[in-house]
Protein backbone atom coordinates (compact mmCIF):
# COMPACT_ATOMS: atom_id res chain seq x y z
CA UNK A 1 0.00 0.00 0.00
CA UNK A 2 1.64 2.76 -0.95
CA UNK A 3 1.52 5.90 1.18
CA UNK A 4 1.46 9.39 0.07
CA UNK A 5 4.30 11.63 1.34
CA UNK A 6 3.64 15.62 2.10
CA UNK A 7 5.56 18.29 2.55
CA UNK A 8 5.43 20.66 5.10
CA UNK A 9 5.22 24.26 3.46
CA UNK A 10 6.35 26.60 6.28
CA UNK A 11 9.02 29.56 6.43
CA UNK A 12 11.67 26.92 7.82
CA UNK A 13 11.14 24.94 4.32
CA UNK A 14 11.25 28.08 2.66
CA UNK A 15 14.08 29.49 3.92
CA UNK A 16 15.92 26.25 3.82
CA UNK A 17 15.48 25.83 0.11
CA UNK A 18 16.44 29.33 -0.75
CA UNK A 19 19.46 28.72 1.49
CA UNK A 20 20.03 25.24 -0.43
CA UNK A 21 19.59 27.54 -3.90
CA UNK A 22 22.01 30.35 -2.65
CA UNK A 23 24.95 27.90 -1.67
CA UNK A 24 24.15 25.65 -4.79
CA UNK A 25 24.35 29.14 -6.92
CA UNK A 26 27.65 30.13 -4.98
CA UNK A 27 29.22 26.51 -5.70
CA UNK A 28 28.52 26.93 -9.35
CA UNK A 29 30.10 30.60 -9.38
CA UNK A 30 32.88 28.78 -7.44
CA UNK A 31 33.21 26.23 -9.27
CA UNK A 32 33.57 28.44 -12.79
CA UNK A 33 35.98 30.85 -11.01
CA UNK A 34 38.07 27.76 -10.94
CA UNK A 35 37.33 26.40 -13.81
CA UNK A 36 39.11 29.47 -15.55
CA UNK A 37 41.91 29.86 -13.17
CA UNK A 38 42.81 26.60 -14.24
CA UNK A 39 42.42 27.29 -18.31
CA UNK A 40 44.87 30.17 -17.38
CA UNK A 41 47.39 28.28 -15.48
CA UNK A 42 47.57 25.59 -18.35
CA UNK A 43 47.91 28.20 -20.39
CA UNK A 44 50.59 29.57 -18.88
CA UNK A 45 52.49 26.09 -18.52
CA UNK A 46 52.09 25.54 -22.48
CA UNK A 47 53.76 28.54 -23.23
CA UNK A 48 56.75 27.88 -21.41
CA UNK A 49 57.11 24.54 -22.56
CA UNK A 50 56.60 25.21 -25.86
CA UNK A 51 59.64 27.70 -25.74
CA UNK A 52 61.74 24.75 -24.02
CA UNK A 53 60.83 22.06 -26.75
CA UNK A 54 62.12 24.97 -29.50
CA UNK A 55 65.05 25.70 -27.51
CA UNK A 56 65.81 22.25 -27.28
CA UNK A 57 65.21 21.44 -31.10
CA UNK A 58 67.35 24.34 -31.67
CA UNK A 59 69.96 22.68 -29.27
CA UNK A 60 70.05 19.32 -30.93
CA UNK A 61 70.26 20.95 -34.77
CA UNK A 62 73.29 23.08 -33.44
CA UNK A 63 75.18 20.05 -32.08
CA UNK A 64 74.58 18.07 -35.52
CA UNK A 65 75.70 21.22 -37.22
CA UNK A 66 79.10 21.68 -34.84
CA UNK A 67 79.61 18.23 -35.25
CA UNK A 68 79.44 18.33 -39.15
CA UNK A 69 81.60 21.88 -38.68
CA UNK A 70 83.99 19.66 -36.70
CA UNK A 71 83.94 16.92 -39.37
CA UNK A 72 84.96 19.58 -42.17
CA UNK A 73 87.33 21.14 -40.01
CA UNK A 74 89.37 17.46 -39.60
CA UNK A 75 89.14 17.59 -43.56
CA UNK A 76 89.67 20.64 -44.59
CA UNK A 77 93.27 20.16 -42.07
CA UNK A 78 94.07 16.56 -43.94
CA UNK A 79 93.56 18.48 -47.41
CA UNK A 80 96.17 20.85 -46.08
CA UNK A 81 98.61 18.58 -45.15
CA UNK A 82 98.30 16.80 -48.65
CA UNK A 83 98.61 19.96 -50.02
CA UNK A 84 102.09 21.14 -48.50
CA UNK A 85 103.28 17.68 -49.05
CA UNK A 86 102.97 17.69 -52.75
CA UNK A 87 104.14 21.13 -52.64
CA UNK A 88 106.96 20.35 -50.43
CA UNK A 89 107.23 17.36 -52.91
CA UNK A 90 106.96 19.35 -56.31
CA UNK A 91 110.20 21.19 -55.31
CA UNK A 92 112.03 17.90 -55.99
CA UNK A 93 112.56 18.57 -60.04
CA UNK A 94 112.95 14.44 -60.50
CA UNK A 95 109.59 14.07 -58.99
CA UNK A 96 107.79 16.70 -60.54
CA UNK A 97 109.04 15.52 -63.79
CA UNK A 98 107.08 12.00 -62.36
CA UNK A 99 104.17 13.46 -61.07
CA UNK A 100 103.59 15.78 -64.67
CA UNK A 101 103.77 12.48 -66.34
CA UNK A 102 101.50 11.00 -64.64
CA UNK A 103 99.05 13.38 -63.94
CA UNK A 104 99.30 14.79 -67.48
CA UNK A 105 100.02 12.14 -70.03
CA UNK A 106 103.55 13.82 -70.81
CA UNK A 107 105.95 11.28 -72.16
CA UNK A 108 109.78 11.86 -73.26
CA UNK A 109 110.12 11.20 -76.94
CA UNK A 110 109.72 7.64 -78.51
CA UNK A 111 107.87 6.61 -75.10
CA UNK A 112 104.26 5.41 -74.82
CA UNK A 113 102.44 6.28 -71.63
CA UNK A 114 99.51 3.76 -70.03
CA UNK A 115 97.55 5.23 -67.70
CA UNK A 116 96.13 2.75 -65.07
CA UNK A 117 92.75 4.29 -63.19
CA UNK A 118 93.36 5.17 -59.21
CA UNK A 119 96.90 4.84 -59.63
CA UNK A 120 97.40 8.44 -60.03
CA UNK A 121 98.39 10.92 -57.48
CA UNK A 122 94.87 13.54 -56.35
Amino acid sequence: MPKNIVQMNNQYIQDEHQRRKYHDEERKKRNRFMGWVLILIILLFILPTYNLAQSYQTLQERKQQYVQLQEKYQQTIEEKEYQKDIAAKLKDDEYAAKYARAKYSFSKDGEYVYTIPNLLPK
